[in-house]
């Protein structure tokens, strides 16, 4: 549960990403201009490889997953290894709130942040290319790439806290397009070879982008992708805590 302290630093941490135009650019606007181009420069009509969806529908699930793992992972990892530098995480600690109100304070900021770029790619993706479903479709996609993000803000924490000011950007960047190329977000991995699509079959993003792809078919997400992510989630959550721990033991 989220005390008095952890929400008034969801608060913070909300207001001061909204004021950074590099987050609002990055997060909100590139991964709706990469739809665009990826998937909205073919006919509608055309089927992706591997899938029953059509071009902008999988590049609207894709786009949207990606830019809700912008937000969460590269914003917040490189956050929290400036804060420990800077002494802002130590000061903290001096408070009261507690190391696991920390972790899932700057867990649940981040996806709130999520959620614009999120959005904004469903609008574009209706505005522009014509991309409908049900009405319930569009509530269980939201839902489900927002709740799946909170999976990437969790090892986000990790990195800020496995990582120094100095070398977090290189560390996260390779988690970063490694998950989201492996994982689907770019391309499908139907256009792998046999041995790779095996092993990214078993990736956070490969089932997260599972989950919308599922219900834009009109079906509940399958089980295992959700099952996944579960595990997914206790480890990195478990990896940042931990982190944290370890790190006040320095202070």
């Amino acid at each position: 549960m989220l005390n008095t302290g952890s929400m008034k630093l969801i608060k913070l941490e909300v207001t001061r990403a909204m004021r950074n135009k590099k987050y609002l650019f990055f997060t909100v606007l590139y991964p709706a201009a990469l739809f665009l181009m990826l998937g909205g420069t073919l006919s509608g009509s055309t089927k992706v490889m591997g899938t029953e969806l059509t071009m902008p529908a999988f590049y609207m699930v894709a786009m949207a997953s990606f830019g809700a793992l912008t937000a969460v992972l590269v914003g917040n990892s490189e956050r929290i290894a400036k804060e420990r530098e800077s002494g802002w995480v130590r000061q903290l600690r001096l408070t009261a709130l507690p190391g696991r109100g920390y972790v899932l304070a700057k867990t649940a900021s981040a996806g709130v942040l999520s959620l614009p770029a999120i959005l904004v790619v469903f609008a574009v993706a209706a505005g522009v290319k014509g991309v409908r479903f049900d009405v319930w479709q569009w509530f269980a996609l939201t839902g489900a790439i927002w709740a799946g993000s909170l999976v990437f803000a969790a090892l986000g924490v990790a990195i800020g806290y496995l990582a120094s000011g100095d070398n977090v950007r290189p560390i996260t960047m390779l988690f970063y397009f490694a998950l989201s190329i492996l994982g689907g977000l770019w391309m499908p991995t139907a256009a792998f070879p046999q041995w790779l699509r095996s092993v990214c079959e078993w990736l956070p993003t490969h089932a997260y982008a599972g989950l919308g792809q599922a219900i834009e078919l009109g079906g509940a997400p399958h089980a295992k992708d959700v099952a996944i992510l579960a595990v997914y989630f206790v480890l990195f959550t478990g990896a940042a805590a931990w982190l944290y721990r370890k790190d006040s033991l320095k202070a």
